[in-house]
């Protein structure tokens, strides 16, 4: 890793239990550590130095709900002021959890998780099919970007140089073929879904309508969380208490 991927601040639970921020250094002058120490003291951080390190904890026994939300609001405001930080999963108060994922470490399948909660809620045809495009866009959907996925995944079960890697890698290559197939078989179903939605009223553009009607077109949507890359809009929270 290069020094321009290095963190600057870790937090995470160390083995006794303790939640500690500890400074990674890269910072190009003074003051920057100085903001850091003092948004981690802002987030309820004291001072925990030792003659051979430079940290900083949690009060003790707070709770680990109390913890995990005070990690978060650290990371969150270290991120928004250009800090890199690396936040230990367990404390991550915005991670999505399900039953058969407890820790929530499998991200990616949470975000089509999301993604599915806010097609179940969509309130007419048009926002639904704003949903589905997510999936089905052709250049950049999550179909096209899971083909794209297995075939990569081809050329890695190739490098074995077996024959199981080779029959693995055929398993694989069919996968990737169906999603394509998939794919050009929906080409039109997303406008076809948006069609079912009501006539635009007369004075209104299309797009027009459409945003009037979705309100993913209307101010919904916030960025998403550093530790999911390319993750999709939330516009509300998921039902953390859903089973899967």
């Amino acid at each position: 890793m290069s020094d321009s991927e290095q963190p600057h601040v870790v937090i995470v639970r160390e083995r006794g239990g303790n939640v500690a921020a500890v400074p990674q250094g890269g910072f190009q002058r003074a003051e920057h550590g100085v903001l850091a120490m003092e948004m981690l003291r802002h987030a309820g951080f004291i001072d925990d130095h030792s003659p051979l390190t430079r940290q900083y904890r949690l009060h003790w026994d707070m709770g680990r709900a109390y913890e995990n939300r005070q990690a978060t609001s650290a990371a969150r405001m270290l991120t928004a002021a250009g800090f890199r930080v690396e936040l230990d999963p367990s404390l991550d108060a915005d991670r999505f959890t399900t039953p058969s994922d407890p820790a929530g470490l499998r991200v990616y399948g949470q975000q089509i998780l999301r993604l599915t909660d806010q097609l179940n809620g969509a309130r007419s045809p048009v926002e639904a099919a704003e949903y589905a495009e997510h999936v089905l866009e052709p250049d950049d959907g999550v179909l096209v970007r899971l083909s794209e996925f297995f075939e990569a995944a081809v050329d890695q079960a190739k490098e074995s140089g077996t024959d199981e890697g080779w029959e693995v890698a055929y398993r694989f290559e069919e996968a990737a073929a169906t999603l394509i197939t998939l794919g050009e078989e929906l080409e039109d179903v997303v406008e076809e879904l948006r069609g079912l939605g009501p006539v635009p009223s007369p004075g209104l553009g299309v797009t027009e309508a459409a945003c009037a009607q979705s309100p993913s077109l209307t101010g919904r949507t916030v960025s998403a969380s550093p530790a999911t890359p390319n993750a999709l809009a939330q516009p509300g929270a998921p039902d953390r208490g859903r089973t899967r």
